[in-house]
């Protein structure tokens, strides 16, 4: 006589459920579906579970997507193995998605599941020389709302190997910020604690904004900014919406959090009376702790004016790093100046001369002289020695323009000779004076 049964899974069985899962776990099987799928489809899809009296032995659970079904779970208690419970399972799964009309009924297994023969008993083949590929989509149906409402996004997925250059910021960001937020499990271990805020300071277009995206891609976390300009516009004021802000933050689970020219909010608090942005300094300093214990996520906080921040803003225990970023060296904007010369005129160009010539020039400098060089040799290519517009001829648009295409090493000199350097000597010299005193790094 069978001492056990297959029946529905009830509500009551979750219980039962974490424990078959840890019990897998703990034999250093690795399940395909996490947890939460798992019991998410416990209640909402196919289950059954198999009980001795009141206690349960085995479970599991399918899944249906148009004609296709898939196992999601099943498990059994390592005592109750090779009774056939497995394979009544399977069955008593089949039997209650019959009416779907499935042509298809699939299952994905670890690689070191050797308990295979409930499958085969029920028909199951299996498959040979496939892979599986999953991928995580970092945005939850749910968090849509809240992330509209903030002005949120995902970015795009490159733009972390798009920012030209800048190899040794590049790397101290990927080892102190993403390494521990991308591998929190594996941190943890280690005994690092993820960071939870960091201030990106420099002078002014050198990437810093550029950067806080590229976390965001990197960690495929959306990106959420934060407008003190925008948000003083509330009725209930400044402080009152940036605390209103970041309550809404709260509700995501993931998200790199941006404040551009922080000092606007956070410069030194003096004065008698005070004035009135004493108090929105006040509130973002309660802020930040409060965003501190929250897990998967981080706030970026960036200034061109670091010495106008109040000392209270960057002290220990607010945030993990003070991370400068300076301009370009010279490996830097050779990358940069790649980037954007056309491909078609990139070998005629000497961009080893453009590249000593910039030296000074920030990240937005290189791109506006690139630019600008750009743009005048299409003016060179359509206006004629005489003054005139070229006129496309009856042969396509083409006709009639000067078969020289593209901008030479000369536009772009031209165009480095006229553009004014962002960053003064007394600027950069005043940034490594910061670095020196207020890096935290």
């Amino acid at each position: 006589m069978t001492a056990w049964k297959v029946r529905d899974f009830h509500p009551t069985d979750l219980e039962g459920i974490l424990h078959l899962w840890e019990t897998l776990k703990s034999a250093g099987l690795d399940p395909v579906y996490d947890l939460s799928e798992v019991l998410a489809s416990c209640e909402k899809d196919h289950s059954v579970v198999a009980v001795l009296g009141e206690d349960l032995v085995g479970a599991a659970v399918g899944r249906a997507a148009h004609d296709q079904g898939w196992i999601v779970f099943l498990a059994t208690l390592p005592q109750w193995r090779g009774r056939g419970i497995g394979t009544a399972l399977l069955a008593g799964v089949e039997t209650r998605m019959a009416p779907l009309g499935l042509t298809k009924l699939s299952a994905l297994m670890p690689d070191t599941e050797t308990r295979v023969e409930a499958f085969l008993s029920r028909g199951f083949e299996d498959k040979k020389n496939l892979r599986y590929f999953e991928r995580r989509i970092p945005l939850q149906r749910q968090e849509l709302g809240p992330l509209g409402q903030l002005g949120g996004r995902l970015l795009k997925r490159n733009l972390w190997e798009n920012v030209a250059g800048m190899r040794r910021e590049k790397d101290l960001l990927e080892r102190r910020l993403v390494l521990p937020l991308a591998h929190a499990e594996l941190a943890e271990e280690f005994g690092v604690v993820p960071p939870r805020a960091v201030v990106l300071f420099g002078p002014p277009g050198t990437g810093k904004t550029t950067f806080a995206k590229a976390i965001a891609s990197r960690l495929e976390w959306p990106f959420v900014e934060v407008f003190p300009s925008r948000l003083a516009a509330d009725p209930g004021g400044l402080a009152g919406a940036l605390r209103e802000t970041f309550l809404k933050i709260a509700e995501l689970e993931h998200a790199v959090v941006f404040i551009d020219e922080v000092e606007e909010i956070a410069s030194h608090r003096s004065g008698e009376p005070p004035s009135a942005l004493q108090g929105v300094t006040n509130e973002l300093l309660k802020i930040i702790p409060a965003f501190r214990e929250q897990p998967g996520r981080l706030l970026v906080c960036a200034t061109n004016f670091i010495r106008s921040l109040d000392s209270a803003f960057l002290r220990h225990g607010r945030f993990d790093y003070v991370i400068p970023i300076g301009l370009p060296d010279a490996e830097a904007r050779r990358a940069m100046w790649e980037r954007f010369i056309p491909t078609s005129v990139l070998e005629q160009v000497e961009v080893e001369l453009l590249v000593e010539r910039s030296g000074g020039f920030s990240p937005a400098d290189i791109e506006f002289a690139a630019r600008s060089a750009s743009q005048r040799a299409l003016e060179k290519a359509i206006y004629q020695h005489d003054g005139g517009i070229a006129r496309p001829g009856a042969t396509g648009d083409s006709a009639g323009l000067d078969l020289k295409r593209g901008p030479s090493t000369e536009d772009y000199l031209g165009t480095i000779a006229d553009t004014r350097a962002t960053v003064s000597d007394d600027v950069a010299r005043q940034f490594l004076e910061d670095i020196e005193r207020l890096a935290r790094m």
